[in-house]
């Protein structure tokens, strides 16, 4: 799957305030359903939220991948560079600036595995992450990162 067909142009987004992780799921989950009319805010959010009570999505080095299944029929992503970081519960402790969200369609598990571990890959670049926190532009951002994850494909 590529990261370029999940994180649509207008999905990418820099300097968005949020001072918790409630607040980013809920902003995250309000963006996707004014950009995909088919999805609710509400059902996005608690969707969310009851795959962070699962464990944090938080991957570490200020980065975070929440996700969650929908009922859609495609993975959607988007993707969030914070204005400051918030605490995300994430295994090392430090606090997350970089966020990509991903919705996935119930019963496509191994797209979901295939995409979430390509993320992970990329962003355990410390390189890539360094770039995508002085992009100037979102648009800038999500060349970056698609640039990134399919250099980990290559």
């Amino acid at each position: 799957m590529d990261v370029a067909d999940i994180l649509a142009p207008g999905r990418t987004h820099i300097g968005v305030d949020v001072q918790s992780r409630k607040r980013a799921l809920e902003w995250i989950s309000e963006q996707l359903a004014e950009h995909i009319p088919a999805l609710r805010a509400r059902d996005l959010f608690q969707a969310l939220q009851a795959r962070e009570r699962l464990g944090s999505t938080g991957l570490g080095e200020g980065v975070a991948i929440p996700h969650c299944r929908i009922h859609h029929d495609r993975i959607l992503g988007l993707f969030v560079r914070l204005a400051r970081p918030i605490d995300f519960d994430a295994p090392d402790g430090e606090p997350v600036d970089l966020l990509f969200a991903l919705l996935v369609p119930e019963g496509e598990a191994e797209a979901h595995l295939k995409v979430l571990s390509q993320l992970a890959s990329a962003f355990s670049n410390e390189d890539l992450s360094a770039r995508l926190r002085v992009a100037g532009s979102a648009e800038d951002l999500r060349a970056i990162l698609i640039e990134g994850c399919t250099a980990q494909d290559g």
